[in-house]
């Protein structure tokens, strides 16, 4: 079914699906297989969880499909759990739509208990039944689907297999209002004073827009949000909660146990009996091909120098394939910057046009190439599920410096972009841990950054050498963010390291529609930073290069133009402390620059020389132009693209960690020592080099 197809019955509506699942039960896949490109990303009111939404229409109806945080329940312990739970309770979407990992079914089920606790109407979409089949087991769908009261459907969210069935069945269920046949039952002793709880908030008129039995669940269950709502909202409100933890003292005397963890357990017995009976597996023996991969891909001695290997052939492919067209573009924008040169006079308007907006925006658009390559490799990496494994490698050697394997994933993240990787640390649980990741992800180099690389490696290192330079620049950022948690844990952000388990899910064969969404999504976010911040900071720095003229017959002491312009005053300025490392003021412009955006730097660095040297124009002509700079060699083009990689990451990323780091002192901190630390790190490299001879 495609998104134009029309079901056996349509209704003139809106339908609102909430998309809900654990982390790694293919959510992601099945949103995407329903909605295609039709989504947006924003953030839910009031929180910094990510919003992602899209639509899907079939017939005369509209579908509003809500992916909901990834959580393995609705118990109010992380802020993923609370919003989901409250988007359920308080936007009352016509359907809930649960997608389960089929091969996993008792762990994924236990957030299905949950939503049918809450009687909204549910339908369970039992992914991956490919990997059930391809380990020799299946599952009875229509006898599960009797036993938990819900409606159920077997998808391949990969290949879209079950996708027209889903949507089907979850149409008819929001039309139908269907809420869940069953509930779980809890035994004779938990039963009895659920139902004694449920009766009293029923007689005192319960909460608005939830079941009374949840409400008592949730009470028993000792849940912060609940309570507070109880007391507030429900008549004589506060002897009921006195009640309630009357019940909850006598359920540990008697049972031994806290009454939350009993009502977990019964809820795993309900799905443990549940499974049983509608599971068969494979005879003992039977290969598990994921173990088996693994037993090699996250063994002690292989683990890290196969990641080590699979990094530096992703930058080597990205330099080398991407060569080409990117040379092809930089011919395109040659070609319309003589054309727009040819027809505009010569004057402030032709240079601002040829050299502002053409020179500079298309000094990045060229290297979208490069960027839509790195992204690919990313997204094949993720959808394969070896990410996961990365952090589970890499876990050992993060204890060593206080943090733990699920803080690389943030960092990994930030191989694409530092603003979803200083959000992804909402997951860890240690606010030390949340702050000490957001504080060295931006040293985790972000595809901005790559064009500088590409375009220092490219004029200054052999071709079989400049992807191996690129990879070392990477493998610097990792060394430091390593080396600056350590630093951080140890002195600003001390204290206890917080235990995790780190999941595996099993191995996919990522799907080429599913890899190319990734890919486009977060190339077009670079494309559209060229468009509008990049566009506005070029025109800036072009205004700042040309400005003003020195007067008619000055001297300028065998000073370029330029070196009057504000652009060039503030490059002097700072000259002095870019002495050091080898870098003179042009060079600071740039840098300056780039604290908007580092594409920038390329985009300014390629509206400087185009002032001094008009008659060319291009990435060819940028490379000639710095090839024949007496301050460049490369060992001071490798300091260069260290200092990139270290100084401040761009204002986006700033406000980001403004806001989730809570306070204006983080991100003010992060400035200080990313400049502090740039500036010793690249004065290394330069002068040792030349200690050494090298340059």
């Amino acid at each position: 079914m495609t998104p134009t197809d029309q079901p056996t019955t349509a209704t003139d509506t809106d339908v609102v699906i909430a998309l809900a699942g654990n982390p790694n039960s293919g959510k992601t896949t099945v949103f995407n297989a329903i909605t295609g490109a039709r989504q947006h990303v924003g953030n839910y009111p009031g929180v910094t969880v990510e919003k992602k939404e899209g639509i899907r229409r079939v017939g005369e109806t509209t579908m509003h499909v809500v992916d909901l945080p990834g959580t393995y329940s609705l118990t109010a312990y992380s802020l993923e759990e609370v919003v989901a739970r409250n988007f359920v309770i308080d936007e009352r979407p016509d359907v809930v739509v649960h997608v389960v990992d089929a091969s996993n079914l008792e762990r994924n089920l236990y957030l299905t208990t949950q939503f049918i606790e809450l009687g909204v109407p549910t339908v369970v979409c039992l992914n991956m039944m490919d990997v059930v089949e391809s380990q020799g087991g299946s599952v009875d769908v229509q006898l599960l689907s009797e036993l938990l009261g819900v409606p159920m459907v077997p998808t391949v969210g990969n290949r879209e297999e079950g996708i027209p069935e889903l949507i089907e069945v979850a149409l008819h269920t929001a039309r139908e209002g269907s809420k869940p046949g069953r509930q779980v039952p809890y035994g004779p002793e938990l039963e009895g004073h659920v139902r004694e709880i449920t009766e009293l908030i029923e007689a005192a008129g319960g909460l608005e827009g939830v079941l009374s039995r949840w409400v008592a669940i949730k009470l028993l269950e000792d849940d912060d949000e609940v309570r507070r709502d109880v007391a507030a909202d429900v008549e004589g409100g506060e002897a009921l909660l006195e009640r309630v933890e009357r019940v909850r003292a006598h359920l540990e005397a008697v049972i031994g146990d806290d009454a939350e963890l009993a009502l977990a357990d019964r809820r795993y017995g309900f799905i443990n009996g549940a499974c049983a009976q509608v599971t068969t597996t494979a005879a003992e023996g039977r290969v598990d091909w994921s173990e088996r991969i693994d037993s090699v891909m996250t063994s002690r001695p292989l683990g890290i120098p196969i990641f080590l290997l699979l990094m530096c052939g992703m930058f080597e492919l990205v330099f080398r394939l991407g060569a080409p067209p990117m040379r092809w573009l930089e011919a395109a924008f040659g070609w319309l910057g003589m054309q727009v040169a040819a027809l505009l006079p010569s004057g402030a308007v032709q240079s601002l046009i040829v050299d502002g907006i053409i020179g500079g925006v298309g000094a990045v658009l060229i290297f979208v190439p490069q960027i839509m390559l790195l992204f690919l490799a990313i997204a094949l990496l993720e959808d394969s599920g070896y990410m996961s494994r990365a952090a589970f490698v890499v876990d050992k050697l993060m204890h060593y410096i206080g943090l733990h394997g699920k803080s690389f994933i943030p960092m990994l993240i930030g191989f694409g972009c530092t603003v979803p990787a200083i959000m992804a640390t909402r997951t860890l649980e240690s606010r030390r841990d949340r702050l000490t990741t957001m504080l060295v992800a931006p040293l985790m180099s972000c595809g901005a950054r790559l064009p500088v690389y590409v375009l220092l490696a490219g004029a200054f290192f052999a071709p079989h050498v400049a992807g191996k330079v690129i990879f070392s620049i990477y493998l610097l950022g990792v060394l430091l963010a390593v080396i600056m948690a350590r630093l951080f844990r140890s002195t600003i952000l001390k204290g206890p390291m917080t235990p995790f388990v780190m999941e595996l899910p099993p191995y996919r064969m990522p799907t080429l529609k599913g890899t190319l969404l990734h890919m486009w999504e977060r190339s077009w976010a670079y494309i559209k930073k060229a468009g509008t911040v990049i566009l506005v900071a070029s025109v800036i720095m072009w205004a700042l290069l040309s400005y003003p003229k020195p007067p008619a017959g000055a001297d300028l002491a065998g000073e370029a133009p330029i070196a009057y312009t504000f652009a060039g005053r503030i490059g002097k300025a700072i000259e002095p402390a870019l002495r050091p490392l080898g870098l003179d003021w042009k060079v600071g412009i740039s840098l300056v620059a780039g604290l908007a955006a580092k594409e920038v730097v390329v985009a300014t660095l390629a509206t400087t020389y185009s002032i001094e040297e008009t008659e060319e124009s291009g990435t060819r002509a940028l490379t000639r132009a710095l090839q024949a700079d007496a301050i460049f060699d490369p060992l001071v083009a490798y300091a260069l693209m260290a200092f990139v990689l270290i100084y401040v990451p761009c204002v986006a990323s700033m406000a980001v960690l403004w806001r989730e780091a809570g306070s204006w002192k983080w991100p003010a901190f992060t400035i200080v020592y990313t400049i502090s630390l740039a500036w010793l790190v690249s004065l290394l490299i330069y002068q040792g080099g030349r200690a050494l001879g090298l340059g």
